[in-house]
């Protein structure tokens, strides 16, 4: 069974959304092995200069990178990724599984995104849109287009 990990920086910290990715975890689990794995996310003072934002993402993106698994596929979110559509999403964790990727893995940066380290370990940079989501909601968005994804790709009704 494939595993996809999402990996977050920070809490969420609203029940409704802690709910609805517990709920597509559920659903998720005839699927893959999914999990969301969170990093502590860095303190940042009141107007941050450009160098304490960079010193934010390089911390950040230390402790994201300790849990990336081995061998992993790894698909960071980020404004500068190209959009998909939902099938196109399918199509490319089918096409990491045939290509004998066991392990794919979501980063979910912190209020100022990712770092370039972690930016380049990916094999894919993606962009669910040009605007900007809170990250506990993004976990939802994304977590619901994962299931949708393995709906499609089991040709499964959920998907219209």
């Amino acid at each position: 069974m494939i595993s996809v990990t999402v990996i977050a920086v920070g809490r969420i910290k609203e029940k409704f959304f802690s709910a609805a990715v517990e709920e597509y975890r559920k659903r998720l689990g005839r699927y893959c092995d999914f999990k969301i794995v969170e990093v502590k996310d860095e303190p940042t003072p009141e107007n941050p200069s450009e160098r304490e934002k960079e010193l934010v993402l390089m911390k950040e993106g230390k402790r994201i990178e300790e849990k990336i698994p081995k061998g992993a596929y790894v698909v960071s979110l980020c404004v500068e990724g190209g959009q998909e559509s939902s099938e196109e999403l399918a199509g490319l964790l089918t096409d990491a599984a045939n290509e004998g990727w066991s392990r794919i893995v979501f980063i979910i940066g912190g209020s100022f995104g990712l770092s370039a380290e972690i930016k380049n370990l990916s094999k894919k940079r993606l962009s669910f849109s040009k605007m900007t989501f809170p990250h506990q909601l993004m976990r939802v968005i994304l977590s619901e287009q994962i299931y949708r994804a393995f709906t499609i790709i089991e040709g499964k009704t959920y998907h219209k």
